[in-house]
């Protein structure tokens, strides 16, 4: 995983000063968004969430959805856990070796929010395979990740590259990567998730 993790953002690993961190820069009104526009979970819908964090998102879901969060923090899984863990599952693993008879036919949907640019290209799209793999015929795998487009603001461009994460893509960069697997990629630049100047990218992969 190829991210910055030394100096100021190190204090990021702590599931406090990151929540944190994202709240202030308009993390809540983007989950909601999120939800909304792309994730559009049902009750009951089976969902994996990989890179979960402290698993912020969650309230923002239906109450009664299957909800399984993979973090490879045990700090962040331990808040979770804490917070979140009488209504949802945390583990402490990688996705890929996960085998559960909840999702024996598939999940629903797979998130992978914020994880796509930590990762290089064989990583990413080993994610990319695993998610599909885990999702039914007809599933959706939703991700969301900072951007660089030729007509964004400086500051915006210069925000994100300041991001831990090091491998950030333009746009059809991430869409290729989805491409090799999903023959259905719906993708969206937006700048209006965050409350600073900020560009992103969100693919819906049905598979």
């Amino acid at each position: 995983m190829s991210q910055v993790t030394h100096g100021i953002r190190s204090i990021l690993s702590h599931p406090a000063v990151y929540d944190l961190t994202q709240n202030i820069l308009g993390a809540g009104r983007s989950r909601k968004k999120l939800v909304k526009d792309y994730i559009r979970a049902a009750p009951r819908d089976q969902l994996l969430d990989i890179g979960c964090g402290t698993a912020e998102l969650l309230p923002y879901l239906p109450e009664d959805i299957d909800y399984v969060g993979f973090d490879l923090s045990p700090r962040y899984i331990e808040a979770a856990r804490k917070r979140y863990g009488a209504r949802a599952r945390f583990e402490c693993m990688d996705i890929a070796d996960f085998n559960d008879d909840m999702v024996k036919g598939g999940a629903d949907i797979v998130l992978a929010i914020g994880i796509l640019h930590h990762l290089d290209d064989e990583l990413a799209h080993a994610l990319i395979h695993t998610a599909w793999s885990k999702l039914r015929a007809g599933g959706r795998l939703i991700t969301l990740d900072g951007t660089l487009t030729d007509n964004q603001s400086g500051l915006a461009r210069s925000l994100i590259l300041r991001d831990r994460g090091q491998n950030i893509r333009s746009p059809d960069g991430y869409r290729a990567l989805a491409g090799k697997d999903f023959s259905s990629v719906h993708l969206t630049v937006r700048e209006d998730m965050l409350f600073v100047p900020y560009t992103h990218c969100i693919m819906e992969c049905t598979r």
